[in-house]
């Protein structure tokens, strides 16, 4: 996020802002709709509290600065106690000058901070008397809010009974999980509603509406507690106890916290330690369950939070640490509809560019086209646009308030737009009829990738080539071809045409993750391939199992073990010709799992006695020694052949850090949560049997020069296409910038592209 603000140049522009401000912030707070998105608003707010700074006898009595809610929320239940916001820092800079502003305020030292998510929801207080639900209140102006107590009943954490019959007011946020919106916008469209544009719209929404014919779930996070007229003996509990101590006495209650979630409040010393957890929950964010806009600090003792008091708006105790906006408003263009190396077909969404979370975002994935008519999209909308991290674009709704009439349906097509035949419109992602022979060059250079088979010297041009003539009808053809069928195509002397075949010869005896990796099953990427290979230990094991079965691996679910199974029954014949060609099918290291029937054991097919047996890994900085040629990549997949799991984050989760050169920030986190380091030579020694051997692959993988690097990207690129519809390489894959390539490769940083969808598209 920016830390600009609106230039506002005189009084009318001055004015105008407020009135935009005010109409923004009544839609925000009364429905969770809004014309502003947060950053726009946000701008907008500083632009007039600069203004006011300046001027202040022009100040409008409808300004926004320093109110509650921005002035507009309204209520007529009185809060016991004032529910106020939190004033905002954006930059570490900030919050270090807010720090020693509170310091020098209570004449001492904080004693220690509290720091927690900034969850993403509506603010509200749940009143219990002897135990029992008695009311819900949203926030309010921050004096009086609005009695919701009507939709308590399908807010999951928020019990109707405590665990202990006591008097109190617990404080938190509602929102939707993601998987809720998801379930929300489904239900809401079944019954003839329009989508919410995102799940904070979609929990204001739920809260305030009444007699519906349909029921939406929220979730209760809670961040506060405080005693009522008859809390008794717990009064000075709930007075005096340290914030964290506070929160785990709500949650001994039965009340929802943050405690169980990867961004669970932590208490901290000092000012550094609340930064290392600052920038962790930020890392943390793009993979939660839930909507967070930024991270909260607070003075953790009581003493100290009197000590500083409050304003009007905020407590002088606490600040909020705002991450960059992860959603945007922003037009739907047009509809592009791309076909995928296995032959599905998917709609990306051409936008009207617009910068979010630090990078211009000028399509997004729609999904498929049954989720286009769920959500009642329409060419020309104004819609809501979420990105963050790694997280391809989505499109998360149309603001159908904002619709003029003008908007267009979205045209679907009624043949392959790739060659023209007919589409298998039976399932929800609707596939060309000729499935992998609709994109044969795509399919092949995608085997050939540096991730998969690693085929030097074998581009998308020369693939191109053995197509053309005949040669190659899949991958495994590659592995038949013979020395005088390469020396009749163009520019194939006998060097290039040798060092083909070695490399080809060279890919005969890559591991099973590799081989399984080329095939391009749908829902898997490299990472999930490394997984199902150490599993499974053998392609016949693979093939055998049942949807049962491949749930046993990590990251498996039931939907995507049943996919996995129909696609490998359709990958049998090129399977078989691959086991004809002598091609690897085991797993260097790995144990089968028992056979049914048997007892199994703990680990059983997942290497249980291997050294990271597990444990979870996190690479940072350079590499040294018997790893400095190993890339992100390659060392991610020395973990997993070892037993552990590759991450790209620091978390309390977190086993083993291997730290290089200028680790920077990693290190300081881990040093800090106290998590094993290694640096590369000891890590190296740990796996000295990995990296020795005919089972490395990874050890003796090189660089494959531009046309290999360019064959990376038309694989990196397909795969975007058929896991998430974001782009579509074309054309001569020479031309594809190797920085592009990189960048793909780097934005996966250990995830999945079958599970996570890749971030970037490569275009020729």
């Amino acid at each position: 996020m920016t830390n600009s603000a609106a230039v506002l140049a005189d009084a009318a522009a001055y004015a105008a802002a407020v009135e935009e401000a005010s109409r923004a912030a009544a839609a925000y707070y009364a429905t969770g709709e809004s014309t502003l998105d947060d950053d726009a608003y946000d701008r907008l707010a500083r632009g007039i509290a600069a203004y006011e700074a300046a001027h202040p006898d022009e100040i409008h009595e409808s300004s926004p600065t320093g109110k509650v809610a921005g002035g507009a929320a309204v209520g007529d239940v009185p809060h016991t106690v004032p529910m106020l916001s939190l004033d905002n820092v954006f930059s570490a800079e900030q919050f270090v000058t807010w720090t020693a502003s509170l310091e020098r305020r209570i004449g001492r030292p904080v004693a220690a901070w509290s720091v927690e998510p900034k969850l993403d929801g509506l603010a509200v207080a749940a009143r219990y008397r002897a135990g029992r639900l008695e009311q819900l209140i949203t926030r309010g102006d921050g004096t009086a809010g609005e009695d919701v107590s009507h939709a308590a009943a399908a807010v999951v954490g928020l019990p109707e009974r405590l665990d202990a019959p006591v008097t109190l007011e617990v404080r938190g946020e509602i929102l939707m999980t993601n998987e809720q919106f998801e379930q929300g916008n489904a239900i809401r469209t079944e019954h003839g509603g329009t989508p919410f544009a995102n799940p904070r719209n979609g929990a204001a929404g739920t809260l305030r509406a009444k007699d519906r014919a349909y029921r939406v779930e929220t979730t209760f996070f809670a961040y506060g507690a405080l005693p009522l007229a008859g809390s008794g003996e717990i009064t000075e509990t709930l007075t005096e106890l340290p914030h964290s101590e506070l929160l785990a006495y709500v949650a001994g209650l039965g009340v929802h916290t943050a405690a169980a979630t990867e961004v669970a409040p932590v208490r901290v010393s000092t000012v550094g330690e609340v930064q290392a957890r600052v920038e962790e929950i930020a890392a943390l964010r793009a993979a939660l369950p839930f909507g967070i806009d930024g991270i909260v600090i607070k003075a953790d003792l009581a003493a100290d939070q009197r000590e500083a008091g409050s304003g009007t708006r905020a407590p002088r105790w606490a600040i909020a640490h705002k991450l960059p906006a992860v959603e945007k408003i922003t037009r739907l263009l047009s509809v592009e509809w791309n076909v995928g190396r296995t032959g599905i077909i998917a709609p990306r969404a051409v936008l009207e560019p617009v910068e979010i979370d630090g990078s211009t975002v000028g399509y997004a994935t729609l999904h498929n086209p049954a989720d286009i008519t769920r959500r009642d999209l329409r060419l020309g909308d104004q819609v809501m646009v979420y990105k963050a991290g790694d997280i391809i674009p989505r499109i998360e709704a149309p603001v159908a308030h904002l619709r003029t009439g003008d908007e267009t349906p979205i045209a679907f097509p009624e043949s392959c737009p790739q060659c023209g035949s007919e589409i298998d419109m039976s399932e929800q992602r609707w596939r060309c009829t000729r499935g992998r022979n609709c994109r044969l060059v795509a399919s092949v250079s995608y085997a050939a990738g540096r991730d998969q088979l690693d085929i030097e010297g074998l581009g998308a041009t020369r693939v191109v080539q053995l197509v053309d003539a005949g040669l190659v009808t899949d991958f495994a053809d590659l592995f038949t071809l013979e020395r005088d069928q390469l020396l009749a195509l163009d520019r194939m002397g006998e060097t290039s045409t040798d060092n083909l075949l070695a490399a080809i010869e060279t890919a005969r005896s890559r591991p099973l993750s590799r081989v399984f990796c080329a095939l391009g099953v749908r829902g898997t990427g490299r990472s999930m391939s490394r997984r199902i290979a150490r599993y499974f230990a053998t392609m016949d094991h693979i093939v055998a199992a049942d949807a049962e079965s491949l749930q046993r691996v990590d990251g498996i679910g039931k939907e995507k073990a049943a996919a996995v199974v129909e696609e490998l029954a359709e990958l049998a014949p090129l399977i078989e010709k691959l086991v004809r060609a002598g091609v690897t099918m085991t797993e260097p290291g790995a144990t089968p799992p028992p056979e049914p029937g048997t007892e199994e054991q703990e680990g059983a097919g997942a290497g249980a006695e291997l050294p990271l047996a597990g444990m979870k890994v996190v690479v940072t900085g350079a590499m040294t020694g018997a790893l400095e040629k190993l890339s992100r990549n390659q060392m991610n997949e020395l973990i997993e052949r070892a037993g552990g799991k590759s991450s790209s984050s620091v978390s309390a989760r977190t086993s083993l850090l291997v730290a290089g050169e200028k680790a920077g920030s990693k290190r300081t986190k881990a040093e800090g949560l106290g998590i094993r380091i290694a640096d590369p030579e000891e890590f190296a020694e740990l796996l000295a049997d990995f990296l020795t051997g005919e089972g490395t692959a990874v050890a003796e993988t090189g660089e494959t020069g531009l046309a290999g690097e360019a064959a990376a990207a038309v694989a990196v690129a397909e795969a975007v296409v058929e896991v998430a519809a974001v782009a579509e390489v074309v054309g001569e894959a020479e031309v594809v910038a190797v920085a592009e390539v990189v960048a793909v490769a780097e934005a996966e940083a250990g995830r999945d592209a079958g599970e996570t969808e890749v971030v970037q598209a490569v275009q020729a």
